[in-house]
């Protein structure tokens, strides 16, 4: 939202959720023609070798940077909550991203990528969608006491910004399930066209609704300082956002697997062309987990790796490939009716790439990783409001005795009592 301008930033999400869900359908149809069963073997009939390699670089490249990319938010996210805790100050183990990103490594990533089939992490990722809610309360909560204290940037309200096709990218990686979609499919009970087509519309549709709610709630907060990472844009003391950094690393962990399979079945499939043994499939394991580890630790700019994700691999994943096999595959001439949306996909994907690139070497992303936003310290001033007197405080908080009662008022929030000045002494 921030990149395309609010209006046209939903209307890009809703348009990006869209082509998702057709081109997912339309690549179960172009297994179905080819009777494959995996993305790279859909290639492989349609396009031939060279195309195989190719959907086999973008998918391998496309999940293991979002691995990257999670390990970067548990680092970012979970370093702060940490912090929170009594004694577990800034020089402490617990503050440091690669002590925090290590340990999520170890305890929780690595072993929940280990099972053979992806059937297995059902209630993992319904976990992970619980989560994705408390989340979501979370940042509606803030956007409604926060957002009014942080004053809009210049342009916050804007239709469109020039930099939109950036967007794109950005919620091409959002969208993006192409890469799994065949792991999903024959793990249904009834892998069928039309039970397919429901689990797509219920699975996107829920998908756009949630980040819609997420994009909304977020950039009106926070407007043209809002951060790559969600929660980078909050302060730190925030006890409530603390609980929604805690689910939120939580939910990444459990997302984490999900990629892992793929990547590790695309190798597999390169290299392999077969079953895995148990010493293999454990190996291959190890050795993405603790590449994917490593490479998190050595960069902390979490937007520029969304958005050069989705123009590199999630565009042509979403946008290219699925279009170019369904009209290789189907019979009659591409100007056939039934052939004209995806050619303009096809088309469309091409522009999205190239633009995207010359686009993000002309306005680069600006990271403050790690940094207080000004405006947090800007919020330890606050103004409570009475009907005969305003008093401007700068402590860390403020305690009121209001009729006898004694109440604690976080600072971060504007508080206004309508009462007598005679009422309310501040302790």
């Amino acid at each position: 939202m921030n990149q395309a301008g609010l209006p046209l930033g939903l209307l890009l999400l809703v348009g990006v959720a869209v082509i998702t869900d057709y081109s997912i359908i339309l690549l179960i149809k172009g297994g179905n023609m080819s009777a494959t069963s995996s993305y790279q073997a859909l290639v492989r009939s349609a396009l031939g070798r060279p195309g195989f390699l190719l959907v086999s670089l973008l998918q391998f490249l496309y999940p293991f940077i979002a691995m990257v990319s999670y390990n970067m938010t548990v680092g970012d996210t979970l370093t702060k909550v940490f912090q929170r805790i009594p004694g577990v100050g800034p020089d402490h183990m617990l503050a440091e991203r690669s002590v925090v990103i290590s340990m999520a490594t170890v305890l929780v990533t690595l072993p929940l990528s280990l099972p053979r089939h992806i059937g297995q992490l059902g209630k993992v990722s319904l976990l992970s969608m619980v989560l994705t809610l408390a989340i979501l309360l979370v940042v509606a909560v803030r956007a409604a006491t926060l957002g009014p204290l942080i004053p809009p940037t210049e342009d916050a309200w804007v239709f469109a910004k020039l930099n939109a096709i950036q967007a794109v990218g950005v919620l091409s990686f959002a969208f993006i399930c192409h890469h799994n979609s065949f792991l999903m499919y024959h793990s249904l009970q009834r892998p069928t066209l039309s039970a397919w087509l429901r689990v797509t519309h219920v699975s996107v549709g829920t998908a756009a609704a949630a980040s819609a709610a997420f994009a909304v709630a977020g950039y009106t907060t926070f407007t043209g300082h809002t951060q790559g990472d969600i929660f980078e844009n909050y302060c730190r003391e925030d006890d409530l956002v603390t609980f929604g950094r805690f689910c939120f690393g939580l939910s990444i962990m459990t997302t984490f697997p999900l990629e892992c399979f793929v990547t590790r079945e695309v190798l597999s499939n390169v290299f392999y062309q077969r079953e895995l043994s148990s010493l293999e499939h454990v190996a291959l394991t190890l050795l993405l987990v603790a590449s994917s580890c490593t490479l998190s630790l050595l960069y902390d700019c979490l937007g520029w790796v969304m958005e050069l994700n989705g123009v590199l691999s999630a565009i042509p994943l979403i946008f290219i490939l699925p279009s170019a096999c369904f009209l290789k595959l189907s019979p009659g001439r591409w100007f056939h009716s039934e052939k004209l949306l995806p050619s303009l996909l096809l088309l469309a994907g091409g522009v999205l790439v190239l633009s995207g690139l010359v686009l993000s070497g002309l306005f680069p992303h600006s990271c403050t990783h790690g940094d207080e936003p000004s405006y947090c310290n800007a919020s330890r001033t606050a103004v409570l409001s009475t009907s005969n007197v305003t008093l401007l405080i700068t402590l860390d908080s403020l305690d009121l005795m209001v009729f006898g009662t004694f109440c604690r008022c976080d600072l971060i929030v504007r508080c206004t009592v309508c009462l007598d000045s005679q009422w309310v002494s501040a302790l």
